[in-house]
């Protein structure tokens, strides 16, 4: 499974980078807005701060909700950088804008996926990656893991090309959970890969080498 990190934060993209598991990174809106970043040129320099931390696939969101404007938009997104992925909207004209941009070899990620027939139609319009929102769908008492299921097993029986990016994760398990369905990508804060770090024995067993360490090494100095 590849790791995305989900923010605009540059110095959490870095602590995540620097882990040595991050593949890529994926912002919205709302993680702009979070990080004070306003204004198309600063979001341009943004997203090239970005671009200069990581390796490859930062998807940046295009605002634009008609065809046109889309067009317009997402040429000057992925002329930033070759590591651009747009990201656009599960709407009408942002299906038709992920044909023209997938004719031209430009990577898309189709976002706001709240069904499986929304993920079919991203994927055959020739979208890179497909987002899932697992965490909404559970605020609203639905199943996003079951979404996952559902999506996957349609994916797996056709040769579509796109791959499931888990997004709206709010904890290990929603990642653990996709990773066994056999989704390829998620998406998640900094604290959802820090969490996968932590375990109490493991904890407690370090702490028991370095005792065992220190006290063997104590003993030996003594000898001396």
């Amino acid at each position: 499974m590849k790791f995305f990190i989900d923010t605009a934060n540059l110095e959490e993209i870095q602590a995540a980078y620097d882990l040595g598991v991050l593949d890529g990174v994926t912002t919205n809106p709302s993680l702009m807005a979070k990080e004070g970043i306003a204004g198309e040129e600063n979001v341009m320099a943004h997203y090239k701060a970005i671009c200069d931390i990581v390796d490859d696939k930062v998807s940046a969101e295009i605002i634009s909700t008609t065809y046109e404007k889309m067009i317009e938009e997402g040429e000057r997104l992925a002329a930033i950088d070759p590591k651009i992925v747009l990201k656009l909207p599960m709407i009408k004209d942002g299906v038709k804008a992920i044909r023209y941009f997938s004719n031209k070899g430009i990577r898309t990620n189709c976002t706001l996926i709240f069904s499986a027939g929304q993920a079919l139609l991203a994927a055959k319009a020739g979208a890179t990656y497909v987002s899932p929102f697992l965490g909404r769908l559970d605020d609203i008492s639905m199943s996003g893991v079951d979404l996952i299921a559902d999506i996957k097993t349609i994916f797996d029986n056709y040769d579509l090309g796109t791959e499931i990016l888990c997004a709206s994760i709010r904890h290990p398990m929603h990642l653990l959970d996709c990773a066994k369905l056999g989704a390829e990508v998620s998406t998640s804060p900094l604290k959802v890969f820090l969490q996968l770090l932590n375990h109490p024995l493991t904890d407690s067993g370090l702490e028991k080498f370095l005792t065992d360490h220190a006290k063997v090494n104590a003993e030996v100095a003594q000898e001396a």
